[in-house]
C-alpha cells in the first residue's frame, strides 16, 4: 500500500472505453477514494456557470469561460504569507519577496482550487507554480532578469535534477549538489517537489514531474526561435503550447483536493484530451493579457497574438480577435466533451472535471484581475 492508502497496482485499463457501466468499472471505482464536500465557500452567483465575459478595456470580443467558483480574500493571503515565508528562507531578497507578494499566487491557488480550504495543501500549488514562473522569468523570458537563450538547456537539465532526485554517483555527485543550493530557481523548485511528496502518491509526483519535464521541452524551442531570431509560424507555437500550458498546474488538482484518479483514467485519451483543451485555453487567456510585455522585450518573447499577426500581416488588434475565438472553440469544445464524460461513474474523474472547469474560471480571474497583467490589450 502506498502512504494514501491506495494499492500500487491500479487497473490496467477500461473495456470498451469510457462508456462502460458501473458494473464494468468495479476495479477502477474500488481504487477511487471517496471525495470530500465540497465547501461551500463561494460568493460568485452560479459558480462554475459559463459565460461570455469582457476582459482588458472591454473593446474585445468577450471570452466564454466558467465563472469563478470561489474568492477567500482571507485564505489566499494565510497562503501569500506562508508562500512569503518560505520563500525567504529559500534566500528571496527583499525587492524579489516585493514581486513575489504583488504576484499573488495565494489569489490564483485559491481560485484556482476551489474544493480545498487547506492553507498547506494549497500551498503545495503555490509553490510550484511559483517556482514555474520564476524559471520562466529568469531562465527563458526575461532577459532583464538574466534569461540567456543559449543557457537555458543546461539550466533546465540542472532543473530537472533538482525536482526528480538522481541516484548517488560517487566524486560526482557532491558538484551537483552543490549546484542545486547555489541557485535561486533550483532551491524553489527542489523545496516544492520536496513539500509536494508529502501529499501526493509517488505516482502524482512523477505526473507533475514529467509533465513539467514535457513543459520544459517546449521552452528549448523557444530559446532556439530566440536565439535564431527566426520565430515559428503560429500553428507551430501553438503545438509547442499544448505542452507548456497550464496544463501542468492542473496536474495538481487532485493533489490539493486530497483524492487521486488512477494514471488509467487520468491519461484516458479523452480525459487527457479536456484537460489539454483546459490548459490550453488557460495559457491563451496569458498570452492575451501579456502581449504589450512581450511585445516590449528586446528579443521578443514568442506570444501567439505576435505570431498570428506577422503569419496573417494583419494589426494586433486583428490578431487578437483570432485568439479570442480559437480560446472560445477550445473551452466550448471542453463543456461539450465534460458533459459526454459526466456519464462515467467515477467520483474521482467527476471531481477532476469540475476542478478543469474551476482551474480556467478562477486562471481568467486572477490574470483579470493582477497588476502583472492590467495593460489594456492593443
Amino acid at each position: 500500500m502506498s502512504p494514501h492508502g491506495l494499492p500500487h497496482g491500479l487497473p490496467h485499463g477500461l473495456p470498451h472505453g469510457l462508456g462502460t457501466s458501473a458494473a464494468q468499472l468495479p476495479a477502477l471505482l474500488a481504487v477511487s477514494r471517496p471525495s470530500r464536500e465540497l465547501p461551500h465557500t463561494t460568493p460568485f452567483p452560479s459558480g462554475g456557470a459559463y459565460v461570455e465575459r469582457e476582459w482588458g478595456d472591454g473593446s474585445h470580443t468577450p471570452l466564454y469561460c466558467p465563472l469563478p467558483e470561489r474568492a477567500d480574500d482571507v485564505l489566499a493571503a494565510e497562503v501569500d504569507r506562508r508562500l512569503l515565508d518560505w520563500a525567504r528562507r529559500r534566500g528571496f531578497r527583499d525587492d524579489e519577496l516585493e514581486g513575489l507578494a504583488g504576484a499573488r499566487f495565494g489569489r490564483l491557488v485559491t481560485l484556482a482550487h476551489p474544493d480545498s480550504d487547506d492553507p498547506d495543501r494549497l500551498l503545495v500549488a503555490a509553490e510550484l507554480n511559483a517556482s514555474w514562473w520564476a524559471a520562466d522569468d529568469y531562465y527563458a523570458d526575461d532577459t532583464a532578469l538574466g534569461a540567456v537563450p543559449a543557457l537555458l538547456p543546461p539550466r533546465l537539465t540542472l532543473a530537472m535534477s533538482a525536482m526528480d532526485e538522481v541516484p548517488p554517483a560517487g566524486d560526482f555527485t557532491p558538484p551537483l549538489e552543490a549546484a542545486l543550493r547555489d541557485d535561486l530557481v533550483l532551491r524553489m523548485l527542489r523545496s516544492a517537489t520536496g513539500h509536494l511528496r508529502r501529499y501526493a502518491t509517488p505516482s502524482q509526483v512523477q505526473r507533475v514531474c514529467y509533465s513539467t519535464f514535457a513543459m520544459f521541452v517546449s521552452w528549448t524551442a523557444y530559446a532556439a526561435w530566440r536565439e535564431t531570431r527566426e520565430h515559428p509560424p503560429a500553428w507551430e507555437y501553438l503545438a509547442a503550447r499544448q505542452h507548456d500550458s497550464f496544463y501542468t498546474s492542473m496536474t495538481l488538482i487532485d493533489v490539493v483536493g486530497g483524492y487521486e484518479v488512477p494514471a488509467d483514467l487520468f491519461y484516458e485519451p479523452r480525459v487527457r484530451r479536456a484537460a489539454f483543451q483546459a490548459g490550453t485555453a488557460s495559457v491563451i487567456v496569458n498570452d492575451l493579457h501579456s502581449v504589450a510585455k512581450d511585445a516590449a522585450d528586446e528579443n521578443p518573447v514568442c506570444n501567439l497574438v505576435l505570431l498570428i499577426a506577422a503569419d496573417r500581416g494583419c494589426s494586433v488588434r486583428e490578431a487578437t480577435e483570432v485568439a479570442v475565438e480559437l480560446h472560445n472553440d477550445l473551452v466550448r469544445s471542453f463543456e461539450r466533451g465534460h458533459l459526454e464524460l459526466s456519464a462515467v461513474p467515477s467520483p474521482d474523474l467527476q471531481r477532476l472535471l469540475r476542478g478543469l472547469r474551476a482551474w480556467m474560471g478562477g486562471g481568467m480571474e486572477w490574470h483579470a484581475t493582477n497588476p502583472r497583467y492590467r495593460t489594456d490589450p492593443p
